[in-house]
């Protein structure tokens, strides 16, 4: 019996990445399930990096030599630079974040405890995900007027809800403030940290913050979950939560540096996917940054990214020594592609329930727009151009919702639903129902 199951980690162990037949049988599901499929240039590019070494790009749909928003998987790079400058000793994890910016920066406390750089590295600083001031003239690309002194007024005027390191909330706003005083300790922008910590060592020539004119000729168009094409997002001040643009093969050799733990920055890389609290659920953990998913045959590494037209995943299995990039231009998640191209047994989403759109009368349609609150920083917005409605949420891109009946709207974005009530509404999404009251 022994023999059998030591046969089986074994097996569980060396199992290869699938064949390209079958990533390619994969991809012709999914695209072709995307919104006028083929007539906008929306798609899907996978990179596989086998234990070997070898590397493979599939693309459906967009060209394999694209340039995508990789969004939040940002944040995995500003960790990397993070333990790099604690390995070189130009900074320590639990230093307060405060230390590193400006004497007229305050930086809210509580209980005697201040945010250190490892409470915004490990997503559990107790600051929100958003900023309440933050108020987009354009809302297609919400961060890009943003200003450092809006973010330092921001935090002057908040307080925490909740003790310094006792829960994860995961946050842009603290990745975006962690990359801040990372690069004014450099003395220098975040862009040009980590273009000198991480794209130069590791050749990766075709990422950055800033298109070259090369990346700018390969971009592939960000597109909404309807297959409109939408602009890109600009992330001046919180470029370290979400600000990189790159390609499937610099990816890859993101994650096979990731995998090697023989170089200095590998070493860096490795501090970076050490488990160091509780992220949202049992068997869900975080490092810095990185979030690390544990499973009987060993655990998974991983983090994905969304901006307003594009969604992507990046992950890795360290036992085993493989590693998957996931690249969208279509604002459709792809999570579980990622998952279950490192481990079969994640199951693929299955296509959402269809729902039958129907017809609403305009003066109905009137009565649904404006704002509406579900938490105190968190707003839905609901606009009408002719005869159709869209959300909004508080920094998100908007959406259309379809008409069920005359209360009752889906989105086809992800499967979510808002039901319309007097003076309210009420998001329905991953089994919860979250009201909001109208304000406006």
């Amino acid at each position: 019996m022994l023999t059998t199951l030591l046969l089986a980690l074994v097996f569980t162990l060396q199992q290869p990445l699938p064949s390209d037949s079958t990533v390619r049988a994969l991809l012709a599901s999914r695209v072709r399930t995307f919104p006028d499929s083929g007539k906008h240039g929306t798609g899907i590019v996978i990179g596989l990096l086998d234990a070997t070494g070898r590397r493979r790009i599939i693309a459906l749909g967009v060209d394999s030599n694209a340039v995508f928003e990789i969004g939040s998987i940002t944040k995995t790079f500003t960790a990397t630079i993070l333990a790099d400058m604690v390995a070189r000793g130009e900074v320590r994890l639990d230093d307060p974040v405060a230390k590193y910016l400006p004497d007229s920066a305050h930086v809210p406390s509580r209980n005697g405890k201040q945010i250190t750089l490892v409470d915004l590295a490990i997503q559990s600083s107790g600051l929100p995900r958003l900023p309440s001031n933050l108020a987009p003239r354009d809302p297609g690309n919400p961060y890009a007027d943003y200003s450092v002194q809006q973010l330092y007024a921001f935090l002057a005027g908040y307080q925490l809800t909740r003790d310094i390191g006792a829960t994860y909330e995961y946050s842009n706003l603290g990745m975006g403030l962690l990359g801040l005083a990372l690069a004014r300790k450099a003395g220098t922008s975040y862009e040009a940290l980590v273009t000198r910590r991480i794209l130069t060592p590791l050749g990766m020539r075709e990422t950055a913050i800033t298109l070259t004119p090369a990346m700018r000729a390969h971009l592939a168009p960000g597109h909404d979950a309807d297959g409109n094409v939408v602009p890109n997002w600009d992330m001046p001040t919180l470029a370290a939560a979400g600000a990189l643009r790159s390609t499937t093969r610099d990816m890859l050799t993101y994650v096979a540096a990731n995998l090697d733990t023989t170089s200095g920055l590998g070493r860096a890389m490795q501090t970076a996917h050490t488990p160091r609290h509780e992220a949202g659920s049992p068997n869900m953990r975080i490092g810095l940054a990185w979030h690390i998913l544990s499973r009987p045959a060993g655990n998974l590494v991983w983090h994905n990214g969304g901006t307003g037209g594009y969604r992507t995943f990046s992950g890795f299995d360290p036992a085993r020594r493989i590693g998957v990039v996931v690249l969208s231009n279509l604002n459709a998640g792809v999570d579980d592609i990622g998952f279950h191209l490192l481990d079969e047994t994640f199951p693929l989403e299955q296509p959402a329930a269809q729902r039958v759109e129907v017809t609403v009368d305009s003066m109905v349609l009137a009565r649904y727009v404006g704002e509406y609150e579900l938490a105190p920083a968190f707003h839905i917005a609901v606009t009408r151009e002719g005869m159709s409605l869209f959300v909004q949420a508080t920094a998100q891109p908007r959406f259309r919702i379809y008409a069920e009946s005359d209360s009752t709207f889906f989105l086809k974005v992800v499967d979510a639903q808002v039901t319309f009530r007097p003076d309210a509404l009420v998001l329905h999404q991953n089994g919860q129902s979250i009201p909001g009251r109208k304000l406006r």
